[in-house]
């Protein structure tokens, strides 16, 4: 069972090392948002995994479980407000993006001299 914790331990870290790396390699912030979630959800998950593998109690199990589910479920929608919030304030995309699918989603319109949308 420690050898299985062991390798638990070990490839969770090294999902959450790639995570952190991808967040300092990558170019802008719409793909530092996967790297970000995809890769530190599994890397935890792995890792809360590790964790009731070794102590093997029934309470710690089921919060190990219970911390799983809310990250498969909360990661996903922080990352997509995450990369809506990133795009609707314009940062800017990198120089390699081609297609923009979300141009009409965001609202972009200049208000006019009497302080009203165009």
């Amino acid at each position: 069972m420690e050898v299985l914790t062991a390798v638990l331990m070990l490839s969770g870290g090294i999902f959450c090392f790639v995570a952190a790396l991808g967040m300092l390699r990558l170019p802008d912030t719409i793909i530092r948002m996967h790297a970000a979630t995809k890769a530190g959800a599994l890397g935890s998950g792995l890792m809360f995994l590790a964790l009731a593998s070794y102590y093997m109690e029934l309470s710690t199990t089921l919060r190990a479980f219970a911390a799983i589910v809310f990250l498969l479920l909360t990661a996903p929608v922080a990352a997509h407000l995450i990369g809506r919030a990133a795009y609707c304030t314009q940062v800017r995309l990198w120089d390699r993006t081609r297609v923009d699918e979300l141009s009409f989603t965001c609202d972009w319109s200049q208000p006019d001299e009497d302080g009203k949308d165009a």
